[in-house]
């Protein structure tokens, strides 16, 4: 008889507690894909913001619809939790500007990422014309 009441008293605390574990599960499972997202958001923002600033040094240059295509191109497909990821991109002479926003039901994220137009080219001929006015040897 007592084993009975024993195992009663365990149904009734497995049926408090089952729906706690489960939503422990529910959103672990929710936060990692909200994180796999926001991570590949954050790599593809990064990267047309990159290429972004490498075809800005051409002679063609680079515009905002080409850049927006490219965002699009590279996150087609890869989001879990986010589907409809909008970018917002400027293209200005010294920097490039990529900002990626997502939402789905209440949860909302955003990214910015930045990227510099350089000219290595510029920089390193200046250092070779300033070695050379001040009588250094270049040994390249």
């Amino acid at each position: 008889m007592k084993n009975k009441l024993c195992n009663g008293s365990i149904t009734v605390e497995m049926s408090f507690l089952m729906p706690m574990i489960l939503f422990l599960i529910l959103s672990c499972i929710l936060a990692v894909f909200y994180y796999h997202d926001k991570n590949i958001i954050s790599g593809v923002a990064y990267e047309t913001a990159v290429v972004g600033s490498t075809k800005a040094r051409e002679r063609e240059g680079v515009t905002a619809e080409e850049l927006q295509e490219l965002f699009e191109q590279r996150l087609q497909g890869k989001c879990i939790l986010f589907p409809g990821v909008r970018a917002k991109i400027g293209v200005g002479e010294k920097e490039i500007k990529v900002e990626g926003r997502a939402s789905w039901n209440r949860i909302q994220m955003s990214t910015v990422k930045y990227a510099s137009v350089t000219e290595p080219e510029t920089y390193i001929r200046d250092i070779r014309r300033w070695k050379n006015k001040n009588g250094t040897k270049n040994h390249d």
